[in-house]
């Protein structure tokens, strides 16, 4: 148990800050058709702010299922690498379906806290840390697609941008520091906006695909890792 709420204290930064996120998701949501309740379950089972809102633009657009799936894939693959890493701190009373279950909450900042945490880490501690984020993730979108729905569309057109305000908040900081990051994501950034400029037919979602592949692809070959 107290592990469980030692989790609970960590987590609750984490938690707070994905209900204002996932406030913006709510509000794009109903803004684009979606009912209140399709927002808060693609959000109860599908705990990822980039996967998420890639993938309600490609439902929106009646996108094709194989096209979302490579989408998805792109975005969200980073998920195993970070679970695999994580799977080396767990300690041996860590069951399959404990692991299963907690990988499903296993963001990027759920990873950050849980790999800095020294020693090994047992279910306990990791439930609590997952409880705030899920729990907060899933709220705010509650939240944000009520507000779509009673409040006047030049406010929520003006929230529905913080989700993006949060990926540039994310890529800025990293990106002053460290030329690879910075010449990625402007890569990245410069290929959207051409691929969004030129009229090729059936490219839709998969612009995405083609602009992760390739900048990352441009990254990689510019600035490969030394291996120790």
């Amino acid at each position: 148990m107290r592990d469980y709420k030692s989790g609970l204290r960590d987590g609750l930064a984490i938690g707070l800050g994905y209900l204002s996120v996932a406030f913006s998701f709510g509000i794009n949501a109903v803004n684009g058709g979606l009912a209140i309740w399709q927002a808060v379950l693609i959000s109860m089972f599908n705990v990822t702010s980039a996967g998420q809102l890639a993938g309600l633009e490609l439902m929106l657009k009646l996108a094709p299922l194989l096209e979302m799936v490579l989408v998805q894939l792109t975005i969200n693959i980073r998920y195993s690498l970070m679970s695999i890493s994580l799977s080396q701190k767990l300690d041996r009373d860590m069951s399959t379906l404990h692991r299963l279950a907690i990988s499903f909450v296993n963001t990027d900042e759920v990873f950050a806290v849980a790999s800095a945490r020294e020693g090994l880490l047992n279910r306990h501690y990791l439930y609590g840390l997952i409880t705030m984020p899920y729990l907060g993730w899933a709220l705010g979108t509650l939240l944000g697609a009520v507000a779509g729905e009673i409040m006047p569309g030049v406010v929520t057109r003006a929230l529905g941008i913080m989700i993006y305000a949060m990926f540039v908040a994310i890529v800025l900081p990293p990106s002053k520091k460290y030329r690879p990051i910075r010449v990625v994501a402007l890569t990245a950034a410069a290929l959207s906006i051409a691929l969004y400029s030129l009229p090729i037919p059936g490219l839709g979602g998969l612009s995405i695909v083609v602009c992760a592949v390739a900048a990352a692809s441009l990254g990689a070959w510019l600035f490969p890792v030394e291996e120790g």
